[in-house]
């Protein structure tokens, strides 16, 4: 019976080490042989993010923020997940049809029309994304042609990519455009995970995520906003890297990718060195069910980490306030004068610029143009804005070049004393119409409309009433290259140095004619050289530059470069990166006769002459001179209006013009408004001092 035991006890261990060894073997084929020697039961992805760096701010000269970063959620794919997902098609129809619902786009890239019958939209992408796509031909479907026609390939990729028969070809294409963004992440290229959504709402983001479709995650991101409804013009905007910037700015730069956001206009462009951050670039490691295992950031060639970097801050020279005061009081002008009837004087007025600048640094402090519009909303609108009468979105402070009117004779002035034709003391009598040439004759404003004459005046006097007379005897007086070279000194048709882009301009001489014209129009006469000195023939320049000139009028003769950029701040604002320091580009000397005419003529001005009814009671005395130029097109001139302040000290020289709005003294209650808000503490409380003050 032991025996019969023993033996029944040896058969059994002896089956159970053959059922253990099977096992074994079996357990050895599944995890050894059938993975190639990897151990590991678990199947690991890695996958790459980027992770947007916030870009600098931009304050004001005040330290108001005038753009910054509000921070949001991006929805990312894990391509790796969800194409191993059972019923990948299945959960990405869902995810297009909720969107569809909820109203919401999506980034798709996928270069085929959205509806049967099928057509390429190349040309609506880059060649960068052009390239992807024919990088992606070949991988798909057995490998297609590049020449294939779109509704082949709707074709191709439905069988490729197993949709249902009865799917619509709406919904094919939908998801087929998300298959290929999700393959083309699938060793086609070495773009980053892809970002289905961007800035995502929390209602959106709520609704989708109760999707649970696999990979779907969500990223945390940063976008663009704007506390100010003001300064569109010069505040700019951002977009993406297009192919003509890429190739020829970013592409040899460090810290830009080709699909990065830069700045496309205004302060974003101009000063995108500082703003830029660099993108940070994570590694993800997830297992097929999208379990994270691990992250870390990736190394570079030399082995430093790909962290983001955040953008430094900018501090730029407007004064949002006074910025604020230009527009709203330009808006209210303008309005007031499209209100009148058609036949009245400036009833057709179109746009206009303000430009305010500090006389001593040129900082430029105020840089409005009208019509505007809000960047707040400005993608939104972008089409509409196109077609809005008086072009809101053209920069007229900086692109627009106009006709100066008689806000030019100071220059002439200077020219003429300086040159010896006249002294401060000389007098012309004014006849009222110009006739020493034959077949070219000239009225003076003063005759035209009411028959008399300025009788026998000197500069400054001429200046205060702006007597045409005067200066068309002026400029037949004085040579060319006189008039040429004191505009020129002035910073009249020259550039102004800002750090946006800028109309240069053109100063009325023999030289620029020839350029312009052709044939026996491009003939330099007597009679052109006669209108240039009241600031007509075919002097052309930007308010931008008319503040330049103004302001080196202030400084008698010391021409600053014009610049909005204040300094420079650490992203966390605990450190001084810059600072910008003021750059003097010229000095024109002019003589004491000179300057005693031209700026008693433009103080009579305020004070008694064509300024007298915005500032002939303001506490603070002000230097002014106010300018009609002609359009030759319209019922009304251009009104143009140029003051510095205070007279004794300037700090700020201040430029309106207001197309067709009329004379020039329609321009300055807006000047004023600005010499209010900006001595408004020296208004408001203190004494007024008798030499800053009008008795």
């Amino acid at each position: 019976m032991e025996r019969i035991t023993r033996v029944r006890v040896t058969i059994l261990l002896a089956l159970f080490c053959v059922i253990l060894g099977f096992f074994t073997l079996r357990l050895f084929n599944l995890q050894v042989v059938a993975n190639d020697g990897d151990t590991d039961n678990r199947k690991l992805y890695y996958t790459v993010t980027r992770v947007k760096a916030a870009r600098g701010d931009i304050l004001d000269c005040n330290g108001n923020v005038l753009v910054t970063n509000r921070a949001t959620y991006d929805l990312v794919f894990n391509h790796y997940v969800i194409k191993d997902a059972t019923g990948t098609n299945n959960y990405l129809l869902q995810l297009v049809q909720l969107c569809r619902e909820l109203g919401v786009e999506y980034i798709d890239h996928f270069p085929v029309s959205e509806d049967a019958p099928f057509t390429y939209t190349l040309s609506d992408y880059s060649s960068t994304w052009q390239g992807y796509f024919q990088a992606y031909l070949p991988t798909v479907g057995g490998g297609l042609d590049s020449d294939i026609t779109a509704p082949l390939l709707m074709r191709k990729l439905r069988d490729a990519y197993s949709i249902p028969e009865d799917w619509s070809d709406e919904d094919a294409r939908a998801v087929i455009g998300l298959r290929y963004e999700l393959d083309l992440r699938s060793d086609i290229t070495n773009l980053s995970n892809y970002v289905f959504m961007e800035d995502v709402d929390n209602d959106t983001l709520a609704a989708i995520l109760e999707l649970n479709i696999p990979g779907l995650k969500t990223e945390e991101s940063m976008v663009r906003v704007y506390n100010t409804e003001y300064a569109a013009h010069v505040l700019g905007y951002i977009g993406a890297i297009t192919e003509e910037q890429w190739a020829e700015t970013y592409k040899e730069l460090d810290g830009y990718s080709m699909d990065a956001l830069v700045g496309q206009s205004g302060f974003e462009l101009a000063f995108e060195e500082y703003l830029h951050g660099v993108d940070g670039y994570r590694v993800d490691v997830t297992t097929s069910d999208g379990t994270l295992v691990e992250q870390y950031y990736r190394t570079d060639e030399d082995g430093n980490e790909q962290v983001p970097v955040a953008g430094q801050n900018v501090e730029v020279s407007i004064d949002i306030n006074l910025q604020g005061v230009a527009e709203e009081e330009m808006a209210t002008l303008f309005a007031q004068l499209r209100a009148q009837d058609e036949d009245e004087d400036g009833a057709d007025a179109e746009g206009g610029a303000v430009v305010v600048m500090e006389v001593k640094t040129g900082q430029v402090l105020v840089c409005a143009s009208y019509p505007t519009y809000d960047l707040a909303n400005f993608r939104e609108i972008y089409s509409e804005l196109l077609e809005q009468d008086y072009a809101p979105m053209y920069n007229r402070a900086t692109q627009a070049t106009y006709p100066p009117g008689s806000t030019y004779k100071m220059s002439m002035v200077i020219a003429g004393i300086d040159s010896g034709v006249i002294t401060q003391y000389t007098t012309i009598e004014d006849e009222g119409v110009f006739t020493k040439y034959e077949g070219f004759t000239a009225n003076c404003l003063y005759w035209t409309n009411y028959g008399l004459t300025h009788g026998s005046i000197t500069a400054a006097q001429a200046l205060s009433v702006s007597c045409n007379y005067f200066f068309y005897e002026l400029g037949d007086m004085v040579s060319l290259e006189a008039m040429d070279a004191t505009a020129k000194a002035l910073g009249l048709g020259e550039s102004t140095g800002i750090e946006l882009a800028e109309n240069i301009g053109y100063r009325a001489n023999a030289e620029t004619k020839a350029s312009l014209y052709s044939g026996d129009d491009a003939r330099w006469y007597r009679a052109d050289q006669i209108m240039a000195a009241i600031g007509q023939s075919i002097n052309r320049f930007t308010p931008m530059q008319l503040c330049v000139y103004t302001s080196t009028l202030a400084n008698r003769g010391v021409r600053y470069k014009a610049t909005f950029l204040s300094r420079v701040l650490s992203s966390g604002y605990e450190s001084l990166v810059y600072t910008n320091e003021p750059v003097i580009v010229s000095t024109l000397e002019i003589s004491d006769a000179a300057y005693q005419a031209y700026s008693e003529g433009m103080r009579l001005a305020a004070t008694e002459g064509t300024a007298r009814g915005s500032l002939g009671d303001f506490a603070i005395a002000v230097a002014a001179k106010t300018g009609t130029a002609e359009t030759y097109s319209s019922v009304s001139d251009n009104g143009a209006f140029v003051c510095y302040a205070p007279y004794d000290d300037p700090e700020i020289a201040i430029v309106v013009y207001g197309e067709k709005a009329g004379h020039g003294t329609t321009m300055g209650q807006i000047a004023r408004a600005i010499l209010e808000a900006y001595f408004s503490d020296e208004l408001s409380g203190s004494t007024s001092t008798g030499e800053n003050s009008v008795s």
